[in-house]
């Protein structure tokens, strides 16, 4: 793979300047916008960023910190899913209090956002308090963001709870977009203030990267992972007018910025910040080595997420506006599905066979496709093409015989229920780990699951969901056709 990202330099040079932000101020609230770890999203627009790159910058100031979670109530109450590991937000913020916490992290406390009596939220904080996890509402505020005289009050972010802190720094992050970090932090500070603290707030978020053009595929990348949210990228216009130099932020930030200067004004007689991007702490934009290579990066994970998106809206999980704006934006970044090969390879093999087909290109460019047959599904039959031509093995070997598959097949629908006898991808594999006790070459395909890490996939109909979450957990950017078998 080609690298366009130097992950060591940005751990040096974004380390120094969060500490530098936190000398400012007696208590710093850290908004930490994307992922802290499994930030698989930069990790591909940016080949070589590392998923955990934000984890081993905080490491160096574990001592000094305490983590806070924001989690949306209406997430809670939508089932909200968290799209690269098919898990809800709730359930990753649980697995992600264990996480930190093993790390030897100080985890304190996690706030409900939005909180207007949903019940599953309710219910996710009597969940939180039984384990020990301080829990707080933060709730709706009428006229947010734009009456600021309203927010700034004790009918505003008063009537928020208080989040009890212990740490000069404070960071605060969520499961994902849209969950209340940034009024979380505001409100903290309101609440500071009138504690006599004197708090300060900064954002470290990787997209979008202020000192790239508007329109740089990486930049656009972005607005296609937040198109459920209507993130829009924008010129910043306070940073335009303050320093005339133009910077990239987005819709939130900007729409936000008057609160925050009001609130800063409260409490420290004038603001630090002069706009949006002063706020933030992200110099990835500096470690781009390969200009080339994050922008084809990109282009193809704004095609990912156009497939995505599509394949949302036609299970009734997205409006047919988000559709829309994600093929805009592939316009913009002028690039179609086509410009992505296994959509290619997968679909002319559907034509030639006239059944379901999936398609896998392999690290080295190669392209292995698969077809439904009697025995085995789509995407098992792929899978175990794509892993047989990986280690070497003739495609005419079988390494599962047809007698150690009807069995299961057997099982399957006349003691399971099953009314599809096919093999689904977790099944073929339980089969040819058994084949792999007696078979060398059985062995040998099963020993090349980890090199497809990171490979691209496309099916010509929606996987069912053992599929999918299995093709993730290998490591397979996979993507569907927006129909159904």
């Amino acid at each position: 793979m080609k690298i366009g990202f130097d992950n060591e330099k940005y751990l040096q040079i974004q380390s120094a300047h969060i500490r530098e932000r936190i000398g400012k101020f007696e208590k710093l609230y850290l908004e930490f916008g994307g992922k802290l770890f499994d930030d698989y999203h930069a990790s591909r627009v940016l080949p070589g960023f590392q998923p955990d790159s934000k984890l081993k910058m905080l490491e160096k100031l574990k001592d000094q910190a305490e983590i806070v979670f924001a989690i949306n109530a209406d997430a809670i109450e939508q089932n909200k899913i968290r799209s690269d590991l098919g898990i809800t937000y709730d359930a990753d913020v649980l697995r992600l209090i264990e996480s930190f916490r093993e790390m030897g992290f100080y985890v304190s406390s996690v706030v409900i956002t939005q909180y207007t009596g949903q019940s599953a939220a309710d219910k996710f904080r009597l969940k939180l308090e039984t384990r020990n996890i301080n829990t707080y509402f933060h709730y709706v505020i009428p006229g947010y963001p734009s009456d600021v005289e309203k927010i700034v009050s004790e009918e505003g972010y008063g009537k928020n709870e208080f989040i009890r802190t212990t740490r000069p720094l404070v960071v605060v992050t969520a499961p994902g977009p849209g969950s209340g970090k940034m009024a979380t932090c505001l409100s903290q500070l309101y609440h500071e203030h009138k504690r006599g603290v004197t708090a300060g707030y900064a954002k470290f978020e990787t997209f979008p990267i202020w000192n790239l053009p508007l329109k740089h595929p990486v930049n656009l990348a972005y607005e296609a992972a937040t198109a459920d949210l209507n993130d829009v990228n924008m010129i910043d216009p306070f940073h335009l007018e303050a320093y005339g130099e133009t910077t990239v932020n987005y819709n939130r930030d900007i729409d936000i910025f008057p609160v925050l200067n009001a609130i800063f004004e409260m409490i420290l007689g004038e603001s630090p910040y002069k706009s949006p991007t002063d706020m933030g702490v992200n110099m990835a934009g500096n470690c781009i080595i390969d200009d080339e290579v994050c922008r084809e990066a990109s282009r193809q994970e704004i095609i990912r997420r156009y497939f995505r998106g599509m394949c949302d809206v036609k299970i009734g999980e997205a409006s047919k506006e988000i559709g829309i704006k994600l093929e805009l934006l592939m316009k913009q970044a002028g690039v179609t599905p086509a410009d992505r090969r296994v959509v290619q390879a997968a679909n002319d093999r559907r034509e030639e066979t006239g059944t379901v087909c999936a398609a896998i290109e392999l690290a080295d460019g190669r392209i292995m496709t698969g077809r439904t047959n009697d025995l085995l599904g789509a995407a098992a039959s792929c899978l175990i093409n794509a892993l047989k031509l990986n280690a070497g093995i003739p495609h005419e070997v079988h390494l599962i015989t047809r007698e150690a598959i009807e069995p299961i097949q057997e099982l399957k629908t006349r003691y399971l229920g099953s009314h599809n006898p096919r093999l689904h991808t977790d099944e073929m594999l339980i089969a040819l780990s058994v084949s792999a006790a007696t078979n060398p070459d059985a062995a040998l395909t099963l020993a090349q699951l980890p090199f497809l890490r990171g490979c691209e996939a496309h099916s010509t109909v929606i996987l069912s969901s053992v599929d999918e979450q299995l093709f993730r957990r290998i490591g397979l950017q996979l993507t569907c056709e927006p129909s159904y078998e």
